[in-house]
């Protein structure tokens, strides 16, 4: 049986031949050289064009000791988050003519680890890292061993000079719970990641400054951690506050995942949210705004964080000798029906 043809491989002189330039042009034609006229480039991006030339670009990173790619880890891609994220990152990596490698570690820190250098190892020009650890030895090890610059997202390591983007989660939630006990809640509760992340520490510190500032202690055991995230701990963390005596008018749920345990929680105990417990999300998921009633929010733009971390990492390539930079994005409580006067839930 004869196999079929391969397509033929354009080579640059070919390119060269129909642009009727010599190939050296050709090549400081496609990797833009300053020294090509407007016109030569032009004649030899038609010529390529017409051919259908594709560039080496394996070869090109090696001539040039760049490669136009940045590694990009999340720490978990079914997050919604995360997809906003990584469309606003990629987007405006684009834009400067980089492309993303992308990873999924998991939520598993030495998988985070061995992303961390196996990017690394594919030669990408910088790393963008949501990473599920701040404390992690091997991850810490993999980022003092790292030569390629990185920003972080959402994350605080003291003692590296990394470039970050982070949410004020504080603020959000004291500006949740603040409209809470406005609304005459007495026993707000809260439900948060691990404390050995920022944004857990940062909403339970925008939690008690909103009590701080009404003048109230938060009751006994409103604040619910969860240690090692699983659906299933969400889940008993809600149930836990659920069932305390007396149990809490009001429940914020420090992240969208923790939001789906808080109302599979309330689903449990035949409760609706907003009528028998008011609930609040902290991350808008569009479903959120079309349950009945609609669940309150804290809102943060996640291709935002993208963004702005894409244009720090392009910024660092530019110029490594900068100062790291750190950039604070707001977060928004968004009133919707399910919270309302503490006398709906039965208070």
């Amino acid at each position: 049986m004869e196999r079929p043809d391969r397509p033929q491989t354009i080579k640059i002189k070919q390119v060269a031949e129909l642009a009727g330039v010599a190939p050296s042009s050709v090549s400081r034609a496609l990797n833009d050289h300053p020294d090509v006229s407007a016109e030569m480039r032009a004649r030899v991006l038609a010529a390529a064009e017409r051919l259908g030339y594709q560039p080496n670009f394996l070869a090109q990173s090696l001539r040039r000791g760049v490669s136009r790619t940045v590694g990009f880890i999340v720490r978990d891609i079914s997050i919604p988050l995360f997809a906003g994220i990584v469309k606003g990152a990629e987007q405006a990596l684009e834009s400067h003519g980089y492309s993303i490698l992308l990873t999924n570690s998991l939520r598993e820190p030495a998988l985070e680890a061995k992303y961390i250098t196996v990017l690394e190892q594919r030669s990408v020009d910088g790393l963008i890292l949501s990473l599920q650890s701040e404390s992690s030895p091997d991850t810490l090890a993999a980022l003092r061993r790292l030569r390629v610059p990185a920003v972080l997202l959402d994350r605080e390591l003291p003692g590296f000079d990394l470039d970050a983007v982070v949410f004020d989660h504080a603020a959000g939630v004291r500006d949740a719970v603040a409209s809470l006990l406005r609304l005459g809640h007495r026993h707000v509760g809260l439900v948060v990641d691990s404390a050995r992340i920022r944004a857990s520490r940062e909403r339970r510190r925008g939690f008690l400054r909103a009590h701080e500032e009404a003048g109230l202690a938060p009751a006994a055991g409103a604040i619910v951690e969860v240690g090692v995230f699983s659906p299933r701990a969400a889940l008993e963390a809600a149930l836990s506050l659920l069932d305390a005596k007396p149990p809490p008018t009001a429940i914020v749920a420090g992240d969208s995942q923790l939001g789906v345990g808080l109302l599979t929680a309330l689903h449990e105990r035949r409760l609706r949210q907003g009528i028998d417990v008011d609930v609040v999300v902290c991350d808008d998921v569009d479903l959120l705004a079309l349950m009945d009633p609609p669940i309150s929010v804290v809102q943060r733009d996640a291709e935002e964080m993208g963004t702005v971390a894409a244009q720090l990492l392009v910024k660092r390539l530019a110029d490594a000798t900068a100062p790291p930079m750190v950039t604070v994005l707001p977060t928004r409580f968004i009133p919707r029906g399910s919270t309302g006067p503490a006398k709906r839930a039965g208070t």
